[in-house]
Parts: C-alpha cells; structure tokens; sequence
C-alpha cells in the first residue's frame, strides 16, 4: 500500500494552506471498532462513537481489512439491497468485483474506486474474483457511505468506474506528502469522481516527519482515518494513528503531520481526508436503507420485498 505513486513527487502541483487562514482544531479522536461485514471479512468501523452532526454528509465509513487472506479464505458479500445514498469503494491493495441490477458494475484493484449512487434503489454484489480465491492475497480497502439530499433520494442509479490512473495526483508545499484526490476539489484542482452531494475525499502519504497543511473549505465539515502509521492533527499536534479518526472544528486550513518514526509495516502515515457539506436533513436508517422519515424506510422495504428494487441479473 498504496499502489497509485508518482516516479517524482517534486514535479508534481503543490497544495499549501494560506497563511492567514483559521486553522481547524482536533475536537476529538475515536477509536474503530472491529467486526465483520458481508460473508465474514473484517472491518474496523472508522466513525464509531462520533455524532452524526460531525459527520454529516457521511453516514459510515468501513476499513476493509488490511488482511493477509490464505487460499480459500477471500470473502464478499452477498446480493442485498440499496436506497437513498451513494457507496464510495476504494481499494489499495487486492481486487474487489462488483454487479448490480441497473446494470453497472466491473473489477476495481491497486487505487481503482467505484462510486455507486444507489438513489431509488438497486441491489448489488461484491465479491473477490475465483483467482484470489484459489490463491489468497493481500486485500485492503474503504468503503464509504455519503448521504442524498432529500430531493435526490429517488434519482435513478448511477455507476461510476475511477480508475487509480485517473485520479488527481498533488504534492504538499515542501514534496513531504503525496496527495491522491480522488473526488472533489482543494486549491483548485478538481478530483475525477462526480458527486451529488459535494464532498472531497483525498488519500495522502505523508513522509516520517513531514507536515501537510491544505486549505479547506470553511463550509465543509473535515475528518482524518489513519489507514497506516501514526502522526498527529491540527496545529497542536493531538496524536493519531491506524485505525483512529479525527474530526476537526471550524476554520478553513487544515494540518496534519507524521511521526518522525513509523512502525515496520509502514513507511508513511497514510490518512484518508474527507470533507462535504452538511445536508442538515434528517437521517433515518434501517440496514441498507438511508431516508429522511421511518415511513420512507418502510416503504423502501416494502419495496424491495415485492422486487421493486430489481432483479438479480443472469449469470
């Protein structure tokens, strides 16, 4: 991890926040807790203990492994239903492949993300391809859940293929952090990914010892998820690390910095950054189902029980 790199970082568009900007504080930092998702593959529940006010537009993130799978073991999930919110998968290390009843879908491996906006409703499935099946392999990913605004919950669904390739590559000021946006804009420069609801979403390695300061908008709210490392967020370096998130206060710069010395299985703090813009609707949830009223959520099961949500396509 990760695979998407750059041969040189220093030629790359530097990223630094202003410097009469507000810094936004580390209000608080959790702890994810593990379980398991889908058929049985691990996750550690990234936003767990954090209020819904702080992360609005986000509903829940999954850390999907890191896992080291033994032939045979490789796991996905099975069809189940969707409605009224997108997914965000982004996979680092191992291959993830997807189908759904809209008719979207395909194989996403090594810095691939596939983002599907559920809308109306769909059922889907993910599954390791019968290759890392039969011979096991690394498998680390993301999957993100991003709310609707209550006149997009009926949209029809979408499918959006982001290819690691795609995706827009920056460095920080000095070259100490390379920055993978993914969707969503910072100091201009815009990611691939379309989003109804405006979000940005970055991967950033951060050298041992470096700091990464970005701009961000003042209107977004921010979080930081380790994924590898440790480091420490804001302007008064409140510690971190792999499998804890942040979430930070008011202003419109943010900072975040590694630890001179990471541990053997990294060489630098890896972090996912995320920011959107509030929705500020009420969120309902029942599984799979994201609406605004309990009697839209039993209508999305009422659909889906009387197939309204599709079909599950041919083999």
């Amino acid at each position: 991890m990760p695979a998407v790199t750059a041969e040189n970082p220093l030629i790359l568009p530097r990223v630094a926040a202003r410097s009469d900007g507000q810094p936004r504080r580390a209000l608080q930092v959790t702890t994810a807790p593990s379980g398991f998702e889908g058929e049985g593959f691990p996750v550690r529940r990234a936003f767990a203990g954090i209020d819904y006010k702080n992360l609005d537009p986000f509903i829940m993130m999954d850390q999907m492994g890191e896992v080291d799978y033994a032939a045979g073991e490789p796991k996905g999930t099975p069809w189940h239903p969707h409605r009224g919110f997108e997914t965000v998968t982004y996979i680092m290390d191992g291959t993830f492949i997807h189908r759904d009843s809209h008719g979207g879908g395909g194989t996403i491996t090594n810095g691939d993300t596939q983002w599907m906006t559920a809308g109306s409703g769909l059922l889907h499935i993910e599954t390791p391809p019968e290759e890392l099946v039969t011979s096991g392999g690394l498998f680390h990913g993301l999957q993100l859940w991003v709310n609707l605004p209550r006149e997009a919950k009926m949209i029809a669904p979408k499918y959006q293929d982001i290819r690691g390739k795609t995706v827009k590559l920056l460095a920080s000021e000095d070259g100490g952090a390379l920055l993978r946006l993914i969707a969503g804009d910072v100091a201009g420069h815009a990611g691939p990914g379309a989003t109804h609801t405006p979000i940005t979403m970055i991967h950033a390695s951060i050298n041992p010892g470096a700091e990464l300061a970005l701009p961000w908008r003042s209107d977004f709210n921010a979080l930081a998820y380790g994924l590898a490392g440790s480091g420490s967020a804001g302007a008064e370096r409140r510690p971190f690390r792999m499998g804890q998130a942040v979430v930070f206060g008011r202003g419109d710069t943010l900072t975040l910095r590694a630890d001179e010395t990471q541990d053997s299985r990294t060489d630098d703090f890896e972090v996912v950054l995320l920011g959107g813009l509030p929705i500020r609707e009420p969120m309902m949830q029942y599984g799979p189902f994201v609406m605004n009223t309990h009697v839209e959520l039993a209508q999305a099961f009422e659909d889906f029980k009387a197939g309204r949500l599709g079909t599950i396509p041919a083999e």
